[in-house]
């Protein structure tokens, strides 16, 4: 017998390359800000007293709290942070899903769901979305373990309107609906309303898209008191002290300054439609995105070559292999000058 008899062992995530280059480089794979974040955010790690990191953080994170309670309108007890959406996603799945029924996710969806679902031993379905890559809700009808998908979905961008949310959440009170909304400041409605109807619904956000702070990693989630209550006896359990000082004290900035986060949303926006419509000029078919990506292929050009001749040229993309997914591409909004080296190329490639 080996010691590595006992190990566990999972398909674990792929994210998105992180290139070390030098030279031009245009990184549109992994959904980040081509902007920076609030001005509050540099100043305070400016100021920040060296001697502070040798204590530990705050474990609560109440400044953190505070400011989402007060930014929200929602109170400090029924807010949850964590080290980034995907700690705060792997929390609820360690949390609220340990029945014996599947856990329902769309089958074109953030593929960190299948693994958290594998790792944390929660059986798991993958829903199939219709032929226009959109939920279905009809298709979640039935009993089951629980239900989690983005909204906007990835890497599709598509959105679904609050009144099929509610369908999910209302028809199924006897279990968790996660709602993910890692992109919902690039358009959309947020679900966060719903949770003061219904206990049974959690809606997750992050810093990492339209804040530009994903290399700080902040996260949190927003639900009923009790809901809450559940993940901080998981969270208390496994590590007390998961954001840091400085994490607590950015993210607070960042969250107050609303006028950042409009402004570069905005930019976002404004680019994203522009570039949306040169694409298709050229023949290039997308879903309709309400995110800081695009999900586009074109007929008689394969995603595969194409998504290396771009990165031969140093232009980072996101390719997902598979039946439904296999000829788009998942391009990230970067700045106007950033699109247009991009569409220059894609002028050039497919004509």
């Amino acid at each position: 017998m080996s010691w590595e008899d006992n190990i566990r062992r999972v398909t674990p995530y792929v994210p998105g390359e992180q290139p070390r280059v030098t030279g031009r480089l245009i990184k549109l794979n992994t959904n980040e800000c081509p902007y920076p974040p609030s001005p509050e955010v540099s100043r305070i790690l400016r100021e920040m007293p060296p001697g502070d990191m040798r204590l530990y953080p705050d474990p609560e994170a109440v400044e953190l709290k505070d400011a989402l309670s007060e930014v929200y309108g929602v109170p400090r007890e029924r807010i949850f942070v964590g080290v980034g959406s995907d700690d705060v996603l792997s929390m609820a799945f360690m949390t609220f899903f340990h029945g014996s029924l599947p856990v329902l996710f769309p089958d074109v969806t953030y593929s960190f769901y299948e693994v958290w679902a594998e790792l944390h031993g929660v059986p798991c379905r993958k829903v199939p979305l219709d032929g226009g890559l959109n939920i279905d809700v009809s298709d979640y009808e039935g009993p089951c373990g629980g239900i989690v998908f983005p909204n906007p979905n990835a890497p599709t961008g598509i959105y679904m309107g609050l009144e099929n949310v509610e369908v999910l959440v209302g028809s199924h009170p006897d279990c968790v609906v996660i709602c993910d909304e890692a992109y919902i400041d690039f358009g959309g409605e947020s679900a966060l309303p719903l949770t003061e109807k219904y206990d049974n619904l959690l809606v997750v956000q992050t810093m990492s898209k339209s804040r530009a702070m994903a290399g700080m990693r902040v996260g949190w989630a927003f639900g009923n008191e009790k809901l809450i209550k559940y993940l901080n006896d998981v969270r208390n359990s496994f590590n007390s002290y998961t954001l840091n000082r400085a994490a607590i004290l950015c993210g607070a900035a960042a969250v107050r300054d609303r006028d950042t986060l409009e402004k570069n949303t905005g930019m976002i926006i404004k680019t994203r439609e522009r570039t949306s419509g040169a694409l298709r000029e050229m023949g290039f078919a997308m879903t309709d995105s309400l995110t800081n990506f695009l999900f586009c292929g074109r007929e008689g050009v394969s995603a595969e070559p194409l998504f290396r001749a771009l990165r031969e040229e140093g232009i980072f993309v996101r390719y997902f292999p598979g039946e439904r997914t296999g000829e788009r591409l998942r391009v990230t909004v970067g700045t106007d000058g950033q699109m247009d080296v991009l569409l220059d190329f894609l002028r050039g490639y497919a004509g």
